[in-house]
């Protein structure tokens, strides 16, 4: 699982190996400490930001755009996440004795394997909306809509936990063969029954295919804007639109590739770690740490991230934020927001491309 191939084993690094006692923690502690220090500092961000975001979603009614409640929804996940990481992090410092049971231990990699599915389904399902708005207007007009919207959510909810259940079987609390000592990791029924095997698929799957169809629907939607600014004749409607639709992309591509960039190493991380099962080498274990390393950091940088972006990149998001915390008027300004508060009408669905 995701958690599971974070903290892959590498006794070697805590110096008890030469003396045949099982050691404490997967890492040293000056590597320990830096992967603390820099989650401990993502922690109150990653939570704040996330908050933020769906209070902001679900307080003003301008906010409530279909593309909005995609990332409030990819704002729920992040959130789960992050309240997974003590536990996570306890686990790399003391992985043995486990000393919170078997349902923990198993409830918080179920929650976050399956935050993780939802993340990144989330952002696909919402690829595809901007992909319909830009390069079908009238047909996204009538199918996007947020009712809609709210129950693809659902779905896709539906769909990532159901995909992330095996990870109750998988997990457990086990004793490991030293010191009769239990410990939460992956049970020997999942390795010898092949199911770790499949669930190491589907999580190449969730990354890989979504990443391929993001491609080629950014790759479309930028040759169609590119299409539209060689056109003459436009309505100044239609150029405003556009306008704004470029910069929410601007926006999205730059989200997209921060998930892909966080998510890279653990899977180069992964492939290295079994082909070094497969041919024992000493420069492929030392990569593969260093890549679990990274991961993790990154793994929460992911979802800790997407609220500063909103903020650096979106006029509107700022303006909210600045109303949620009395800074600004509680009324959005007129005449750009006045579409979203006619629910899901002529304009609604327009709406949701210059709502972050």
């Amino acid at each position: 699982t995701t958690s599971e191939c974070h903290v892959a084993r590498t006794h070697n690094a805590t110096g008890f190996a030469d003396f045949g006692v099982p050691p404490l923690n997967y890492y040293s502690i000056p590597l320990l400490t830096g992967i603390t220090i820099a989650c401990t500092m993502l922690f109150p961000v990653g939570v704040a930001g996330n908050v933020m975001t769906i209070l902001v979603v679900s307080k003003y009614r301008d906010m409530r755009t279909t593309t909005n409640l995609y990332l409030c929804s990819m704002a729920v996940s992040d959130l789960l996440i992050f309240l997974c990481m003590p536990l996570d992090l306890y686990r790399m410092w003391r992985y043995r004795p486990w000393r919170f049971g078997a349902v923990l231990c198993k409830l918080f990699q179920f929650v976050s394997e399956s935050s993780t599915y939802s993340t990144i389904l989330s952002i696909t399902a919402l690829s595809v909306e901007r992909y319909l708005a830009i390069c079908f207007p009238l047909r996204a007009k009538a199918l996007v809509t947020k009712r809609r919207v709210r129950a693809l959510i659902l779905i896709l909810w539906t769909v990532s936990l159901v995909s992330a259940g095996p990870v109750f079987i998988m997990v457990g609390v086990e004793r490991d063969g030293a010191g009769d000592t239990r410990e939460c990791t992956m049970t020997h029924y999942a390795v010898e029954s092949g199911l770790m095997g499949a669930m190491v698929w589907l999580n190449s799957v969730f990354f890989f295919m979504p990443v391929f169809c993001l491609t080629v629907l950014y790759s479309l939607i930028g040759r169609r804007l590119w299409q539209r600014d060689r056109e003459t004749g436009i309505s100044s409607r239609v150029a405003h639109r556009d306008k704004s639709n470029r910069q929410t992309i601007k926006m999205l591509v730059v989200v997209v590739l921060a998930f892909v960039l966080c998510w890279l190493p653990f899977h180069v991380g992964r492939y290295v770690h079994f082909r070094s099962l497969d041919a024992p080498s000493p420069l492929l274990s030392v990569l593969s740490e260093y890549c679990n390393l990274v991961s993790v950091v990154l793994f929460y940088l992911s979802a800790a991230i997407n609220p500063i972006l909103y903020n650096t990149m979106s006029w509107k998001y700022r303006g909210a934020a600045a109303r949620l915390f009395g800074l600004a008027d509680s009324q959005p300004p007129r005449g750009r927001t006045a579409s979203s508060v006619k629910g899901d009408g002529s304009n609604g669905w327009t709406e949701s491309t210059v709502s972050f």
